[in-house]
């Protein structure tokens, strides 16, 4: 059975940082690209990043730019979402979700997701 399961958020102040971990069981995620996205207050669950099988990065949020990476340890079927100079806007619960191979920005496109993870940024 396939399982998601994001952790690592929490309450942090304006321009610290997170890191976000997405352990996925029950497939090999050596074959899957992994993408994440945040649900806030004033927005449905938009694409923040993915991140591809063979490791390349898409950042699709054009104000994350420069301040979020990505990376994954398929050894250890886990992705990351490095959050650096965090802002107030970034607030909301983030959520991971494979998908074979490519990435995509659709989150209708991904069909298995875990319980997402919390980040408040705020003084």
């Amino acid at each position: 059975q396939l399982q998601v399961v994001e952790s690592g958020g929490g309450l942090v102040q304006p321009g610290g940082s997170l890191t976000l971990s997405c352990v996925v069981s029950g497939f090999s995620l050596r074959n899957y690209a992994i993408a994440w996205f945040r649900h806030s207050p004033r927005e449905e669950r938009e694409p923040v990043s993915c991140i591809g099988s063979h490791g390349s990065q898409t950042v699709y949020e054009d104000r994350v730019k420069g301040r979020f990476t990505m990376s994954r340890d398929n050894a250890k079927s886990t992705a990351y979402l490095h959050m650096n100079s965090l802002k107030p806007d970034d607030t909301g619960v983030y959520y991971c979700a494979p998908r074979t191979q490519f990435c995509t920005p659709s989150p209708a496109n991904y069909a298995d997701w875990g319980q997402g993870t919390r980040v408040t940024v705020s003084a």
